[in-house]
Protein backbone atom coordinates (compact mmCIF):
# COMPACT_ATOMS: atom_id res chain seq x y z
CA UNK A 1 0.00 0.00 0.00
CA UNK A 2 1.72 3.19 -1.10
CA UNK A 3 3.22 5.34 1.87
CA UNK A 4 0.45 7.81 1.65
CA UNK A 5 -2.53 5.97 0.95
CA UNK A 6 -1.38 4.06 4.48
CA UNK A 7 -1.30 7.67 6.78
CA UNK A 8 -4.73 8.69 5.10
CA UNK A 9 -6.25 5.96 6.49
CA UNK A 10 -4.55 5.88 9.57
CA UNK A 11 -5.91 9.79 10.02
CA UNK A 12 -9.26 8.32 9.15
CA UNK A 13 -9.32 5.90 12.35
CA UNK A 14 -8.41 9.97 14.18
CA UNK A 15 -11.21 11.54 11.75
CA UNK A 16 -14.16 9.65 13.73
CA UNK A 17 -12.48 10.84 17.12
CA UNK A 18 -12.01 14.68 16.78
CA UNK A 19 -12.05 17.09 19.36
CA UNK A 20 -15.27 17.58 21.65
CA UNK A 21 -15.34 21.16 20.70
CA UNK A 22 -15.39 20.23 16.97
CA UNK A 23 -18.84 19.07 15.48
CA UNK A 24 -19.21 18.21 12.17
CA UNK A 25 -18.41 20.93 8.93
CA UNK A 26 -21.20 22.28 7.21
CA UNK A 27 -18.93 22.05 4.15
CA UNK A 28 -17.19 18.67 3.15
CA UNK A 29 -13.68 18.18 3.64
CA UNK A 30 -11.47 17.18 0.84
CA UNK A 31 -8.75 16.45 3.32
CA UNK A 32 -10.02 14.89 5.80
CA UNK A 33 -10.23 11.25 5.22
CA UNK A 34 -13.46 9.19 6.07
CA UNK A 35 -13.38 5.86 6.18
CA UNK A 36 -16.27 3.48 6.79
CA UNK A 37 -13.80 0.63 7.23
CA UNK A 38 -10.17 0.22 7.04
CA UNK A 39 -7.90 -0.20 4.54
CA UNK A 40 -10.09 1.63 2.31
CA UNK A 41 -10.61 5.42 2.45
CA UNK A 42 -12.07 8.20 0.72
CA UNK A 43 -11.97 11.39 0.55
CA UNK A 44 -15.84 13.82 0.57
CA UNK A 45 -16.46 15.66 -2.61
CA UNK A 46 -16.23 19.44 -2.91
CA UNK A 47 -20.05 21.14 -2.46
CA UNK A 48 -21.53 22.80 -4.98
CA UNK A 49 -20.75 26.22 -3.02
CA UNK A 50 -17.16 26.07 -3.89
CA UNK A 51 -16.28 26.78 -7.45
CA UNK A 52 -13.00 24.35 -8.28
CA UNK A 53 -10.99 26.17 -10.50
CA UNK A 54 -7.62 24.19 -11.66
CA UNK A 55 -4.04 25.85 -11.32
CA UNK A 56 -1.13 26.73 -9.32
CA UNK A 57 -1.26 28.14 -6.10
CA UNK A 58 0.81 30.94 -5.55
CA UNK A 59 2.39 31.16 -1.78
CA UNK A 60 4.80 34.15 -0.52
CA UNK A 61 6.09 34.34 2.48
CA UNK A 62 5.59 37.98 3.82
CA UNK A 63 7.54 37.80 6.93
CA UNK A 64 7.40 36.33 10.59
CA UNK A 65 4.00 34.03 10.60
CA UNK A 66 2.60 36.11 7.72
CA UNK A 67 2.22 33.43 3.99
CA UNK A 68 -0.35 35.26 1.24
CA UNK A 69 -2.12 32.42 -0.24
CA UNK A 70 -3.31 33.38 -3.55
CA UNK A 71 -5.54 30.84 -5.64
CA UNK A 72 -6.59 30.19 -9.08
CA UNK A 73 -9.80 31.70 -8.82
CA UNK A 74 -8.16 35.22 -7.84
CA UNK A 75 -8.67 35.22 -3.42
CA UNK A 76 -6.12 36.73 -1.52
CA UNK A 77 -5.20 35.15 1.93
CA UNK A 78 -3.13 36.24 4.75
CA UNK A 79 -2.46 34.27 7.52
CA UNK A 80 -1.32 35.20 10.91
CA UNK A 81 -2.08 38.53 10.00
CA UNK A 82 -1.54 41.86 12.12
CA UNK A 83 -1.32 44.45 9.40
CA UNK A 84 2.39 44.54 9.54
CA UNK A 85 2.72 41.92 6.23
CA UNK A 86 0.67 40.91 3.35
CA UNK A 87 -1.34 43.68 3.34
CA UNK A 88 -0.62 44.90 -0.33
CA UNK A 89 -3.01 44.46 -2.30
CA UNK A 90 -5.32 44.12 0.42
CA UNK A 91 -5.89 40.13 0.76
CA UNK A 92 -10.02 39.24 1.14
CA UNK A 93 -9.24 36.51 3.82
CA UNK A 94 -7.54 37.15 6.76
CA UNK A 95 -6.55 34.82 9.65
CA UNK A 96 -5.23 35.81 13.23
CA UNK A 97 -3.80 34.12 15.99
CA UNK A 98 -3.64 35.90 19.09
CA UNK A 99 -0.25 34.87 21.01
CA UNK A 100 0.77 38.50 20.49
CA UNK A 101 0.76 41.55 18.69
CA UNK A 102 2.75 40.35 15.36
CA UNK A 103 -0.03 37.57 14.97
CA UNK A 104 -3.45 39.59 15.13
CA UNK A 105 -4.83 43.15 15.15
CA UNK A 106 -7.67 44.67 16.86
CA UNK A 107 -8.62 46.98 13.71
CA UNK A 108 -7.88 45.19 10.55
CA UNK A 109 -8.41 47.19 7.39
CA UNK A 110 -12.35 47.78 6.55
CA UNK A 111 -11.71 46.39 3.34
CA UNK A 112 -10.69 42.95 4.42
CA UNK A 113 -14.03 40.84 3.70
CA UNK A 114 -13.83 38.06 6.10
CA UNK A 115 -11.63 37.89 9.65
CA UNK A 116 -11.11 34.79 10.99
CA UNK A 117 -9.69 34.90 14.43
CA UNK A 118 -8.42 31.61 15.19
CA UNK A 119 -9.94 32.13 19.16
CA UNK A 120 -13.70 33.10 20.25
CA UNK A 121 -13.99 36.44 22.13
CA UNK A 122 -17.36 34.95 23.66
CA UNK A 123 -15.62 31.51 25.20
CA UNK A 124 -15.13 28.45 23.46
CA UNK A 125 -13.62 26.60 20.61
CA UNK A 126 -13.61 29.19 17.08
CA UNK A 127 -15.28 27.70 14.52
CA UNK A 128 -14.82 28.39 10.75
CA UNK A 129 -16.27 26.66 7.69
CA UNK A 130 -15.65 29.64 5.42
CA UNK A 131 -16.27 29.02 1.01
CA UNK A 132 -15.01 31.99 -1.00
CA UNK A 133 -15.38 31.02 -4.38
CA UNK A 134 -12.67 28.82 -5.06
CA UNK A 135 -11.41 27.89 -1.71
CA UNK A 136 -12.49 26.36 1.68
CA UNK A 137 -10.47 27.35 4.95
CA UNK A 138 -11.68 25.65 8.70
CA UNK A 139 -9.66 25.72 11.37
CA UNK A 140 -8.66 23.00 14.12
CA UNK A 141 -8.65 24.86 17.61
CA UNK A 142 -5.71 23.87 19.93
CA UNK A 143 -4.24 25.94 23.61
CA UNK A 144 -2.30 28.64 23.70
CA UNK A 145 0.35 29.00 26.54
CA UNK A 146 -0.33 33.06 27.61
CA UNK A 147 1.15 34.33 30.98
CA UNK A 148 2.95 30.90 31.46
CA UNK A 149 -0.86 29.53 31.16
CA UNK A 150 -2.19 27.24 28.99
CA UNK A 151 -5.49 29.10 28.06
CA UNK A 152 -7.85 26.31 26.16
CA UNK A 153 -8.58 26.93 22.43
CA UNK A 154 -6.75 29.82 22.35
CA UNK A 155 -5.21 29.20 18.42
CA UNK A 156 -6.33 27.35 15.60
CA UNK A 157 -4.50 25.33 12.64
CA UNK A 158 -6.02 26.92 10.04
CA UNK A 159 -6.69 24.56 6.68
CA UNK A 160 -7.35 26.34 3.26
CA UNK A 161 -8.61 23.49 0.66
CA UNK A 162 -7.77 24.72 -2.90
CA UNK A 163 -7.35 23.14 -6.53
CA UNK A 164 -7.44 19.75 -4.96
CA UNK A 165 -4.68 21.13 -2.39
CA UNK A 166 -4.86 20.67 1.53
CA UNK A 167 -2.68 23.75 2.93
CA UNK A 168 -2.33 24.16 6.42
CA UNK A 169 -0.78 27.11 8.50
CA UNK A 170 0.06 25.56 12.22
CA UNK A 171 -0.01 29.39 13.73
CA UNK A 172 1.48 30.12 17.50
CA UNK A 173 0.99 26.20 18.35
CA UNK A 174 2.16 25.40 21.76
CA UNK A 175 2.05 22.28 22.55
CA UNK A 176 2.21 18.64 20.72
CA UNK A 177 -0.57 17.40 19.08
CA UNK A 178 -2.88 14.78 19.98
CA UNK A 179 -4.12 11.88 17.91
CA UNK A 180 -7.87 14.05 17.61
CA UNK A 181 -5.77 16.86 16.48
CA UNK A 182 -4.29 15.16 13.97
CA UNK A 183 -7.28 13.22 12.70
CA UNK A 184 -9.15 16.13 12.66
CA UNK A 185 -6.83 17.98 10.47
CA UNK A 186 -6.39 15.57 7.83
CA UNK A 187 -3.98 15.28 5.21
CA UNK A 188 -1.75 18.23 4.59
CA UNK A 189 0.28 18.60 0.82
CA UNK A 190 1.80 21.88 2.51
CA UNK A 191 2.29 22.71 6.07
CA UNK A 192 3.65 25.93 7.21
CA UNK A 193 5.62 25.53 10.30
CA UNK A 194 7.12 27.78 13.38
CA UNK A 195 10.29 26.52 14.29
CA UNK A 196 11.43 29.59 16.77
CA UNK A 197 12.51 26.70 19.18
CA UNK A 198 10.85 28.26 22.57
CA UNK A 199 8.24 30.87 21.73
CA UNK A 200 5.92 28.22 20.36
CA UNK A 201 7.54 24.96 20.89
CA UNK A 202 10.79 23.32 21.08
CA UNK A 203 12.54 22.28 17.59
CA UNK A 204 12.91 18.66 18.86
CA UNK A 205 8.17 18.77 19.12
CA UNK A 206 7.95 20.47 16.46
CA UNK A 207 9.91 18.07 14.46
CA UNK A 208 7.77 15.13 15.70
CA UNK A 209 4.63 16.77 14.42
CA UNK A 210 6.20 17.91 10.82
CA UNK A 211 7.20 14.40 10.69
CA UNK A 212 3.98 13.08 11.80
CA UNK A 213 2.10 15.15 9.26
CA UNK A 214 4.32 14.03 6.80
CA UNK A 215 3.50 17.17 3.65
CA UNK A 216 5.21 16.63 0.68
CA UNK A 217 6.03 20.69 1.09
CA UNK A 218 7.32 22.16 4.35
CA UNK A 219 7.46 25.85 4.63
CA UNK A 220 9.45 27.29 7.82
CA UNK A 221 8.34 30.60 9.32
CA UNK A 222 9.00 32.20 12.90
CA UNK A 223 12.61 31.78 11.59
CA UNK A 224 13.66 34.65 13.72
CA UNK A 225 15.93 33.02 16.87
CA UNK A 226 16.53 29.63 15.36
CA UNK A 227 18.88 28.67 12.57
CA UNK A 228 17.33 26.83 9.52
CA UNK A 229 20.23 24.29 10.04
CA UNK A 230 19.18 23.06 13.14
CA UNK A 231 15.54 22.82 11.96
CA UNK A 232 16.29 21.02 8.89
CA UNK A 233 19.30 18.50 10.00
CA UNK A 234 16.65 17.38 12.99
CA UNK A 235 13.99 16.57 9.97
CA UNK A 236 16.93 14.15 8.82
CA UNK A 237 17.68 12.41 5.36
CA UNK A 238 14.17 11.64 4.84
CA UNK A 239 13.41 15.01 3.81
CA UNK A 240 14.91 17.36 1.03
CA UNK A 241 16.38 20.56 1.27
CA UNK A 242 15.77 23.05 -0.95
CA UNK A 243 16.52 26.63 -0.03
CA UNK A 244 14.76 29.23 -2.88
CA UNK A 245 15.68 32.70 -3.88
CA UNK A 246 12.35 34.25 -3.98
CA UNK A 247 9.97 34.99 -1.57
CA UNK A 248 7.08 33.26 -3.47
CA UNK A 249 6.36 29.20 -5.31
CA UNK A 250 3.76 28.57 -7.40
CA UNK A 251 2.65 24.66 -6.54
CA UNK A 252 -0.31 22.65 -7.84
CA UNK A 253 -0.97 18.41 -7.30
CA UNK A 254 1.14 17.91 -10.30
CA UNK A 255 4.49 19.60 -9.45
CA UNK A 256 4.31 18.43 -5.74
CA UNK A 257 7.19 16.89 -5.26
CA UNK A 258 7.94 12.98 -5.03
CA UNK A 259 10.10 13.61 -1.48
CA UNK A 260 9.05 15.05 1.80
CA UNK A 261 10.95 18.72 0.60
CA UNK A 262 11.52 21.75 2.76
CA UNK A 263 11.22 24.70 1.08
CA UNK A 264 13.39 27.68 2.64
CA UNK A 265 11.90 31.15 0.92
CA UNK A 266 13.55 34.18 1.33
CA UNK A 267 12.56 36.40 4.37
CA UNK A 268 12.88 36.43 8.11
Amino acid sequence: MPLRLFAACLLALFALARPAAAAEDPVPSKCMAIAQALPRASYASFTPAQTFVDGDVTITYAGHSTYVIETPGGVRIATDYSGLYGSNPLPRIVTMNKAHRTHYTDFPDKGVEHVLRGWNPDGGPARHALVVDDVYVRNVPTDIRRFDEMERDGNSIFIFEVAGLCIGHLGHLHHRLEDAHYGAIGRLDVVMVPIDGGMTLSIDAMTEITTRLYSSMILPMHRHSTDIGEFTGMMGDGFAVEFRPSRSLKVSLRSLPARPTIIVLEGV
